[in-house]
């Protein structure tokens, strides 16, 4: 596969205006030889996929379990795309250090899934061995944010926070300015 990859990714409430535009931009890039990162949660991950698979192009599937939301899987082509099932020990290890609030009482009440999530999702921005980054990550979050500092950014905060640990440039589509420079130049890199 290509090592131009972008992450896409955001929030389960993602605006069906912003989900076409992402479905759009996912296809583009393709066309353009980029490699899809996502998590096939429902709403822009799922957007994002359809997408870059419909364009003929390549995806990264990190998945927080086997089966997860096997049911909107497409007619896949084998060689287009790769999957991680499981996140890595080493996943975890990071997504504890990123996410404030691992330890907390409250998180132990969030279960053994929603700990796999956050995993995965340090696997969207750094890759399957978490060495190889994102040229980018294109979302949407309800906040707008580019960090993942505020809670109503979800899980997508979690990929937020580890792309702007290691300086990786994020394209909000909550922001008109970053939708509009999508829809203009596509993706940086």
């Amino acid at each position: 596969m290509s090592e131009r990859a972008y992450a896409g990714i955001g929030s389960r409430r993602t605006p069906a205006a912003t989900l076409a535009l992402m479905e759009a931009a996912a296809a583009s890039a393709a066309a353009h030889g980029w490699v899809l990162r996502t998590g096939l949660s429902p709403g822009a991950d799922q957007a994002f996929y359809r997408g870059a698979l419909g364009a003929g192009g390549s995806v990264e599937l990190y998945l927080p379990c086997p089966g997860f939301q096997s049911h909107v899987r497409l007619a896949e082509r084998p060689e287009a795309v790769r999957e991680l099932a499981l996140p890595s020990p080493a996943a975890y290890e990071l997504a504890a250090r990123v996410y404030r609030a691992w330890e907390r009482p409250r998180w132990s009440e969030l279960g053994a899934c929603d700990k796999a999530l956050l995993a995965r999702d340090c696997h969207q921005v750094l890759g399957a061995a978490l060495d190889s980054p994102v040229a980018c990550v294109v979302c949407w979050t309800p906040d707008a944010g580019l960090h993942g500092a505020d809670p109503r950014a979800g899980g997508t905060g979690q990929a937020l926070r580890v792309a702007a640990q290691r300086g990786i440039a994020v394209l909000n589509l909550a922001r008109r300015d970053h939708a509009s420079r999508l829809c203009e130049v596509g993706l940086p890199g």
